[in-house]
This record gives C-alpha cells, sequence and structure tokens, in this order.
C-alpha cells in the first residue's frame, strides 16, 4: 500500500472513532446504585424509567443506565460509587445506603438520592431549599415516622406490654433510631427491647430471641438492608407468630402485617424526574430536596386473622387493606 493511501486509510478511522465517540457521548449515561438486590427493586427501577420517560428520556433509545446492587452488603457501597464514577457517568441516582458512598465518590457529578436521616444535619446539602453542592432528592423521614408506627403497633396489638425493636447497627441512623424510639415507647408506657442484626444469622438469632424476652410485637426499623431480606423478615414473623409492623407496602405485600411509609415507587419516579432535569441542564443545586406529604397505611387481613387479631375500625377506615 503506497504511503499515501494509509495515510488516508488511517485518517478515515480516526475520523470514524471519533464520530462513534460523539454518537456515544450524545447519548448521556445514569448511574443507579442501591444496596439492595435487582430482582425486589424491580419495581422500583420501573418506576424510575417511568419518571426519566415522563421528561422524555427512554433507556435504551436516548439515555443508558449503569446498573449497580449492593446485595444488602454495605461495605461494598463505596466501590460501586467509585467504579460509576470512573466510568464518567453524567447523573447517579442513589437510593438508602448507598447515598453517602455516592456523595463521597464525587463532588462534581450531580446526585439525586431518596433516603432517610437528616439531609442537612448528614451534609449532603447546604439546606432542603437551596442544597448548594452536587446533591437534591427526597429525603423519607426514616427516623421521625417510627414513633407513628408504633402508635398504630400499639393500636393493633393493644396486650403487648412489650415491644421489640429490630435495628441494623451498621446503619447511619441506627443509634438516633433506637434513641428516638426509646423515648417514644417511655410515653406509651411500653417496655422497649433492641434487637441488633446486620447479617442474616443475626436476623436468625433476634428473632429466635423473641420468645424468650416475651415480645408481644415486633417493630422493624426503616433500613436498607431489611428491605432487599424482607421475605425472609416475613416469613420469620410468621413462623414465630409475633405481629410486626414496617416501613414499606411491599412487605406487606409478601404477608407482612402492617406497613406505614411513603411510597417507595412513587420515590423513585421522582428520582427519575430529577434525573431527567438534570440531564436536561438543571443544577441539582436548583432543585430543592423534597420530603413527602402524604403516606400508605397498609394492613394485610389474612396476616392479621392468622395471628388472631382483630384489626380495628380505626386502622380500617385509614388503611389500604390487602386480602
Amino acid at each position: 500500500m503506497k504511503r499515501r493511501e494509509l495515510i488516508l486509510l488511517l485518517g478515515g478511522a480516526l475520523t470514524a472513532a471519533r464520530g462513534l465517540r460523539a454518537q456515544q457521548k450524545a447519548m448521556p449515561v445514569i448511574g443507579y446504585i442501591a444496596s439492595g438486590s435487582p430482582g425486589l427493586s424491580a419495581p422500583s427501577v420501573t418506576a424510575f424509567r417511568q419518571g426519566l420517560s415522563e421528561t422524555g428520556y427512554v433507556e435504551g433509545k436516548n439515555v443508558a443506565i449503569e446498573y449497580r446492587w449492593a446485595e444488602g452488603s454495605y461495605d461494598r457501597l463505596p466501590a460501586l460509587a467509585a467504579d460509576l464514577v470512573g466510568r464518567k457517568v453524567d447523573v447517579i441516582a442513589a437510593g438508602g445506603a448507598a447515598v453517602l458512598a455516592a456523595k463521597g465518590a464525587t463532588s462534581t457529578i450531580p446526585i439525586v438520592f431518596f433516603g432517610g436521616g437528616d439531609p442537612v444535619g448528614d451534609g449532603l446539602v447546604a439546606s432542603l431549599a437551596r442544597p448548594g453542592g452536587n446533591l437534591t432528592g427526597f429525603s423519607i423521614l426514616v427516623t421521625e415516622l417510627m414513633p407513628k408506627r408504633l402508635e398504630l403497633l400499639s393500636e393493633l396489638v393493644p396486650q403487648a406490654g412489650v415491644i421489640a425493636l429490630l435495628v441494623n447497627p451498621s446503619s447511619a441512623v441506627a443509634e438516633r433510631q433506637t434513641r428516638d424510639m426509646q423515648e417514644a415507647a417511655r410515653a406509651k408506657g411500653v417496655q422497649l427491647i433492641i434487637l441488633k442484626a446486620g447479617t442474616e444469622s443475626e436476623i436468625d438469632g433476634a428473632f429466635g430471641s423473641l420468645v424468650q424476652l416475651r415480645a408481644g410485637a415486633l417493630l422493624v426499623a426503616a433500613d436498607s438492608f431489611f428491605n432487599s431480606r424482607r421475605e425472609k423478615l416475613v416469613a420469620l414473623a410468621a413462623r414465630f407468630a409475633v405481629p410486626a409492623i414496617y416501613e414499606w407496602r411491599e412487605f406487606v405485600v409478601f404477608g407482612g402485617l402492617i406497613s406505614y411509609g411513603r411510597s417507595q415507587t412513587g420515590l423513585w419516579r421522582q428520582v427519575g424526574i430529577y434525573a431527567g432535569r438534570i440531564l436536561k441542564g438543571t443544577k441539582p443545586a436548583d432543585l430543592p430536596v423534597q420530603q413527602p406529604t402524604t403516606f400508605e397505611l397498609v394492613v394485610n387481613l389474612n396476616t392479621a386473622r392468622a395471628l388472631g387479631l382483630t384489626v380495628p375500625p380505626s386502622i380500617l377506615a385509614r388503611a389500604e387493606v390487602i386480602e
């Protein structure tokens, strides 16, 4: 091949490569990181995609999504977040325990979060109205709603003088959850027993101690690890015949007794909308952090009957009933 032809050939190849890179760059990439597993999180992913579509983005058509799952292992989150940052994604969507990992991995890539805790107190944002940095999203009042769950549980199981609280000691808000719930229990005049579980075996051990402790009911703290193990928690509650209240309606769908909290799929839809707005040019600092104003109360009547419980009209009148 003549030298001139070789130069033209190489030049054409370089031009084609630049064009391919330009096409790839034209499709923005979202990094989706969660502490759970893809199977149980399928409804949340669908809701996230719905939110994106409402802003004009469809996965595979004009946006790509890189998914990272910690499968309930919090210690994997920093590496997963760092991997997304290394891939230079355009936006990161982070839920639950993944939020702090995402924040620790980048101070420049926009992050849309949903999670518990205090976004201002935890250093995620400067203020709710004006986040000020590269993060914005939705606070779900994880700790603030727990006294309400205790109240509902006491209303449903009034004879329970001893109530157990299951917390994950690895959670950033575990200490606050425990402190606030101890105060709420004293105000209600019930004895609160703290059970800790951060692994599968510790969950088994915690339920095994319920009989010895004579706990009449169980409050499962809001936590990403517990959410990823909801089938196990619901099965154990049934095996030990303990009335339990949870954060998300998904527990009740699997056979749990009662839940009170925000709609998980509704939150992820909002995260998708925020992510789409950021891709269109809105800065995270200009999107206020939102807090929920409506909550779901869900009761499984079949589970109540199996436990020999009569759901009071005061709860039935407010609840979505699953049979």
